[in-house]
């Protein structure tokens, strides 16, 4: 996700605009909820006066919406079935159908407009605040680059993909949404931009490291065959998930004794350009997020050009008019900078450490709270923030003594550096779980299955950071860039599919234990790891054939794939094509 890392210096335009579109949706919520909402309140409350006490009642999903051909039938049908009940903090189905009525349209700008800003808050979380602080936990533990690569780092790209996993499971009746959307960021990630970067790398006839390649690749489709293997039986106890989830742990293990072994034999041989080279081999996915600031910067140096001389005309006008998008890029950056504590050296602030330490309780007893609503009154809730602040106000008294205005802590950085990465962890799981929501929402409103939506939209969202800087460094990184490029292909979404599966089918095993957990019933997905698994067979054969040289045979062939997969989904999704 590192498209969405950005200077806080140099505001962005598409953050700007997400900014705007957040103040707009936000005050829109507040007016409706306040003002239309009531007006409406004694029409709804006749019609569901009138409705059968066990339809009121019922919970099996909201698939009957569409049975009803007026809005204010859905409305009242939305209100009066508890199936139809968001997941998440909104009600989306309600603003839709009872708020909006009959203008649709305001509905599906407002709905997509808010999926931006969803997806644009989970990506900037991770780039902003989850992977720095990863980064400097690596550093803090000395840990070598080759570990951190395929565990601290690896977890700091695929965090999006992680946490809309685990909430799919742990918080929404759907656990569809978060096994399709992990296949198919795979999918898309290890067809499409493998595909592309084949394509726009083939003049340059770069080959890859071929034990690197047959590595990644066998364990990927390792795991890919004990998920199908898990889907046939149709349910796991606690023990297969921890055995699931300790796969990713023999591929740590076999990467760092080939890195080991490769290291002493070139410690031997007395070749260090070997050795930097076997650095640049490993599925180091930090490094593609290194190099993707390089990118932005050469990208907006003409900008910055222009912009001087524009400011140059009148600094008055420019003084203000930068003060205005710093001011507007503040409601979205402002609630996570003042509970998430930031160390680093660039971004350090007393002020924003002192508050982030004292509210970071706050907004942990506020998440508590709001999942744990209906089993607890007012009186426990109010004891819950009392104790929050209490030790909010013990945290940032404690802060305030230890730090200097001047420069970051350099003693004790660990609780720091632990209380940065779980309040990341904390506001990614609440993002997540929002976006989670809001596509089961959509896909009642569009009437598509909600895990097609997790396959195709939350799947191409979470990987189009890994689209962008992935190629990005294959074209202009050379031979060892495409190595990295190449190998975060792999390593990415294996990581993706055995953390992000096996810690949401040990919370969902665990919870059941000690009977199994029944996974849920999709057919679909045996095309999806059909397909899948068939590109990396494709690969596995033309790569070695080709003498590891990336060509376009091996893109073509992949995006072929890929394109295939989607029409058969889409055929299926529109009832063009019945497959029993």
């Amino acid at each position: 996700m590192a498209i969405f890392s950005a200077s806080r210096a140099k505001p962005k335009k598409s953050a700007i605009f997400l900014n705007i579109s957040f103040i707009f949706l936000f005050l829109f919520y507040i007016a409706t909820s306040y003002f239309l909402d009531q007006s409406n309140e004694p029409e709804v409350t006749a019609k569901l006066s009138l409705r059968p006490q066990e339809e009121l009642t019922k919970s099996e999903g909201c698939s009957g919406i569409h049975d009803y051909t007026d809005y204010k039938s859905k409305c009242v049908y939305i209100k009066s079935n508890i199936g139809c009940r968001s997941k998440g903090y909104i009600n989306y189905l309600q603003i839709f159908y009872c708020t909006c009525g009959k203008f649709s349209m305001l509905g599906h700008t407002i709905l997509l407009l808010w999926l931006a800003v969803l997806f644009y808050l989970l990506g900037n979380t991770a780039a902003d605040y989850f992977c720095p602080s990863l980064e400097s936990l690596s550093k803090l533990l000395k840990l070598s680059p080759t570990i951190a690569g395929v565990t601290l780092l690896s977890l700091g790209n695929g965090a999006p993909d992680v946490f809309a996993s685990i909430v799919s499971f742990t918080r929404s009746s759907n656990g569809d949404v978060g096994l399709n959307s992990i296949l198919g960021g795979a999918f898309f990630v290890s067809s499409v931009v493998v595909g592309v970067i084949s394509i726009l790398t083939s003049p340059c006839q770069i080959s890859v490291d071929k034990c690197s390649f047959i590595r990644d690749v066998c364990f990927f489709l390792f795991s890919l065959c004990c998920l199908l293997l898990i889907i046939l039986v149709g349910k796991i106890s606690l023990w297969g998930a921890i055995s699931f989830l300790s796969i990713y742990l023999g591929y740590v293990s076999v990467v760092c004794i080939m890195h080991c072994q490769y290291r002493k034999k070139n410690h031997l041989a007395g070749d260090g350009n070997q050795e930097e080279f076997l650095e640049s081999g490993i599925p180091l996915l930090g490094c593609v997020d290194d190099e993707k600031p390089v990118l932005v910067d050469k990208t907006t140096d003409k900008d910055q050009r222009s912009s001087m001389i524009f400011c140059n005309l009148d600094s008055s006008f420019c003084y203000y008019s930068g003060r205005l998008l710093y001011v507007l890029e503040l409601p979205l950056y402002l609630p996570r900078r003042l509970t998430i504590p930031v160390v680093s050296e660039e971004r350090w602030s007393r002020p924003f450490a002192v508050i982030s330490v004292a509210l970071a309780p706050i907004l942990l007893a506020a998440l508590c709270t709001s999942q744990r609503e209906k089993e607890f009154g007012s009186k426990s809730s109010l004891v819950t923030y009392m104790t929050s602040g209490l030790i909010g106000i013990v945290l940032g008294n404690v802060a305030y003594v230890t730090t200097k205005k001047s420069s970051p802590p350099k003693k004790s950085l660990l609780p720091w550096l632990a209380g940065g990465f779980f309040m990341s962890v904390t506001w990614s799981y609440i993002i997540a779980e929002e976006l989670v929501s809001l596509l089961i929402s959509l896909g009642y409103i569009l009437g598509i299955n909600p895990s097609v939506l997790g396959l195709t939209v939350l799947a191409w969202g979470n990987s189009l950071g890994d689209l962008i800087a992935n190629v990005a460094m294959a074209v202009n990184g050379g031979a060892d860039g495409a190595q990295i490029a190449i190998s975060g292909c792999y390593a990415g979404p294996m990581f993706n599919m055995l953390l992000g599966l096996g810690i949401s089918l040990i919370f969902s095993s665990g919870s059941k234990y000690p009977s199994s957990f029944v996974i849920p019933e999709d057919p679909s997905l045996y095309e999806t790891l059909g397909f899948l698994i068939g590109g990396l067979l494709w690969t596995l054969v033309i790569l070695p054939r080709k003498n590891m040289r990336l060509d376009r045979s091996l893109g073509i062939g992949l995006l072929a794939i890929y394109l295939c997969f989607l029409s058969l989904r889409l055929a299926r999704s529109l009832g063009l094509l019945k497959l029993h």
